[in-house]
């Protein structure tokens, strides 16, 4: 008989045993406290407090208040009853000025934070990079110079010998692509640049920096040690030669960009054509290839929707803007289903295609956790005092059932972390987007769990009961 929890009952996926279940976050979406105790500038302090930059002028200067709430916010872990939960250290929390001198009570924070989630019953999974770089290390070129890959790297030496005696899972990068496409070329993100080769420069030192923390964190002992992609699946829009041609630049742009050299140890083969040649430009050195496939212990894949692609003009004849995101593509919508408030499709099967995609080009693919998947709904708090999302609990049940149809099929998947535990700051869309188990009351910071919340901690009971793991 298959279970069913809660008031709007849905089907427990049958996941296998040894399946981990968490929740995850990010540091400058729910940590507020953005200038106290010594913490530094990051790239998304500036930018959200541009004028025009954010819906409505949002910042995360506050967001959750998760710096000094964190304790309820480990309750809640620890009522959920997750495996592990995956946030991110600030950067500019613990090195102010992205190298030099040492912020203790930024240390401090952490350590009080991972100590309280063992305590809990919860194990740390660490994401070093979620985008917060210190505004310091920006102003010295930022990700467009390899400085900032060995800063990252000097970072990732202190958080290690700092943490990891405790921490279970590491996660160098996350959504690289974002940090480099959507931030240096597109000027959606922060730092808000357009630029083509700064873009590409920033890319490939992103990936740098990645196979130096890995060395560190090598060094220190790690147990776990991996990056997380915000990888598509990604259709055609028709069978004719030009949109055929789309697919292959949008699949460089999106996904082989980080595959290749993190999977196969190599560049992708239609870079070429894809950013007119200039891809393989100064910023790559010898050896480079070598550090940044590395062998990982998991793959991190964040995944949302699918997109279609078809062949499309150029939007402007600005050589430089035209090498990065500008590669002659549009993308079309034409799922006839339902779509979050992001305007996102909602098509579970597009997970399992992705996944079954990964194993099937990458014979040495590592381990795969899903390290983000969930969607954004209208979420109001109910005249009862509840959040009734039962949308978002069909969400969550479709793409893990997608997840065991991918396991079934042959792909090595060991857990899952929906994003994300708390509504948060979500980016230059601000508080407009609901993506938690966990509403948040912008105005008082009051945590109410919805009818997701109580839905996953079901079939966290209910999957440890099935598959016979001892209680904690």
């Amino acid at each position: 008989m298959t279970n069913t929890c809660g008031p709007a009952a849905h089907p427990f996926p049958d996941l296998p045993a040894g399946f981990r279940l968490g929740a995850a976050t990010a540091a400058y979406q729910i940590e507020g406290a953005h200038d106290q105790d010594g913490r530094g500038p990051s790239i998304w302090d500036t930018f959200s407090h541009t004028p025009g930059r954010t819906l409505g002028g949002d910042t995360g200067d506050t967001a959750c208040d998760h710096y000094h709430r964190y304790s309820e916010d480990v309750a809640l872990l620890r009522e959920l009853g997750v495996d592990s939960y995956r946030f991110s250290l600030a950067w500019p929390r613990l090195l102010p000025q992205g190298t030099g001198p040492v912020n203790r009570k930024g240390l401090d924070f952490y350590d009080r934070l991972i100590d309280e989630l063992l305590a809990a019953g919860v194990a740390p999974a660490v994401t070093l990079y979620h985008w917060d770089l210190p505004q310091a290390l920006e102003d010295r070129g930022g990700w467009r110079v390899r400085e900032t890959a060995e800063a990252f790297a000097a970072y990732t030496a202190l958080a290690a010998e700092r943490y990891g005696d405790r921490v279970e899972r590491w996660i160098t990068l996350n959504e690289p692509y974002c940090s480099a496409f959507v931030g240096y070329a597109e000027g959606r993100h922060a730092p808000g640049a357009e630029e083509g080769r700064g873009a590409l420069a920033a890319a490939h030192h992103l990936l740098v920096g990645h196979g130096l923390a890995v060395r560190e964190l090598r060094a220190a002992g790690a147990r776990e040690v991996g990056i997380t992609l915000n990888l598509d699946r990604i259709h055609t829009a028709s069978a004719l030669p030009e949109d055929r041609a789309a697919l292959r630049r949008a699949e460089v742009l999106h996904n082989e960009v980080w595959t290749e050299p993190l999977l196969a140890g190599r560049y992708p083969a239609h870079e070429a054509e894809t950013w007119a040649g200039l891809a393989d430009g100064p910023w790559r050195l010898p050896g480079d290839l070598e550090l940044i496939g590395a062998p990982l212990d998991f793959l991190g894949v964040n995944f949302y929707r699918p997109i279609t692609v078809a062949d499309a003009p150029h939007r402007t004849d600005d050589p430089e803007l035209r090498t990065a995101v500008d590669i002659g593509l549009t993308e079309l919508n034409p799922y006839r289903t339902r779509h979050t408030t992001m305007g996102w499709p909602v098509v579970p099967e597009a997970l399992t295609e992705l996944l079954c995609g990964l194993h099937a080009r990458y014979p040495h693919l590592p381990p795969v956790w899903i390290t983000e998947n969930g969607c954004a709904e209208l979420d109001p708090v109910g005249p009862d005092g509840v959040v009734h999302d039962a949308k978002r609990i069909d969400y969550l049940a479709d793409h893990l059932t997608a997840v065991t149809d991918a396991i079934a099929a042959g792909v090595d998947i060991r857990g899952y972390y929906v994003w994300s535990l708390l509504d948060n700051y979500e980016w230059a869309r601000g508080y407009s987007q609901r993506f938690g188990l966990v509403h948040i009351d912008q105005d008082t910071l009051t945590r109410t769990p919805k009818d997701s919340y109580h839905w996953y901690r079901g079939l966290i009971t209910a999957h440890r009961a099935r598959t016979e793991e001892p209680a904690r």
